[in-house]
């Protein structure tokens, strides 16, 4: 999918608005731990409780990825090429988890915009997570 121009102001609008609040990074792998159990599995030695450090410190990984993506939208392989590295040949994440990720992403950022987080920015959203997923997933081929 090609961000377009709209998408890309779009993007960054939301994200701006979302990026500098804390809770947004433990609210995410929250989330993705609540509706989807499984993927407890990848964090044996985490302290998986709701607003533990190591809850909120792997959040903010996974902010600080999302910011590095929008930062560079034009060379995403680039970016995430070490963390595409280390989800395939250290970490062996099943590629599904990106896109139970993905839909985490939005329904936080869904609830944290609310009005803000219309059809487009849905769209523009949905369209980045896709890429970033893609460019994670390449590895495993």
């Amino acid at each position: 999918m090609v961000l377009t121009a709209s998408d890309r102001q779009v993007l960054q609008s939301t994200w701006g608005k979302v990026s500098g609040c804390d809770d947004i990074a433990a609210e995410i792998l929250e989330r993705l731990f609540l509706v989807y159990p499984a993927t407890k599995t990848y964090f044996p030695h985490f302290n998986l409780a709701r607003g533990s450090s190591d809850v909120r410190h792997q959040g903010q990984k996974i902010v600080k990825a999302l910011d590095s993506a929008l930062k560079h939208l034009d060379n995403l392989r680039a970016t995430l090429a070490d963390l595409a590295d280390l989800h395939a040949y250290n970490l062996r994440v099943d590629p599904v988890n990106f896109k139970l990720l993905a839909k985490c992403i939005h329904v936080t950022l869904a609830t944290h915009l609310r009005g803000e987080y219309s059809a487009l920015a849905t769209l523009a959203w949905d369209k980045l997570l896709a890429e970033v997923s893609e460019v994670l997933c390449e590895k495993y081929r």
